[in-house]
């Protein structure tokens, strides 16, 4: 992985103070190679993420390793195969993927629970937004693919429901 330089440091320092001060839930920048996304929690998660610059590498050498490669591999590989699965649910916008309507609630739903066609399953924060995510088929949950409070990608695998 990339040496952060100074300038990056700052940057980074910079984007963050900008996502407090502006009371962002999260921040994505790219530009080139360089990208950089800050994301924080809701008030009462106590979690801040500061997600440092990642490099994208040219096309031919997406399989070089690095250091955030190994751990992401796996989890990339096995979203690609649930793209195609009838019954994965997947997100409809960048934001935070939450499991339960508040801190410290019961999950909407666990592995193994039936859901019904527009149940909620759960919520995707964008923009200071909570948007209730239903189910797009009634069936058995099968696998949860996010953790409370992550942050999500538009189109990526959140849920599956056979």
């Amino acid at each position: 992985m990339a040496k952060i330089s100074q300038v990056d440091q700052d940057l980074i320092r910079a984007i963050a103070e900008l996502v407090n001060e502006a009371n962002l839930a999260e921040i994505e920048l790219e530009q080139d190679d360089f990208r950089i996304r800050v994301t924080r929690t809701l008030p009462g998660r106590e979690v801040v993420q500061v997600a440092a610059p990642a490099y994208a590498p040219a096309p031919a050498a997406s399989h070089a390793p690095s250091a955030p490669a190994p751990s992401a591999a796996p989890v990339a590989a096995a979203a690609e195969d649930l793209s195609k699965h009838p019954g994965t649910l997947t997100s409809p916008m960048v934001g935070t993927a939450y499991l339960a309507p508040e801190p410290g609630a019961k999950p909407f739903v666990e592995v193994g629970a039936s859901v019904s066609e527009g149940e909620t399953v759960l919520i995707v924060e964008a923009m200071k937004t909570m948007n209730q995510i239903p189910a797009h088929k009634s069936g058995k949950v099968t696998r949860i693919l996010v953790s409370d409070a992550s942050p999500v990608e538009y189109g990526e695998p959140l849920l599956v429901i056979e």
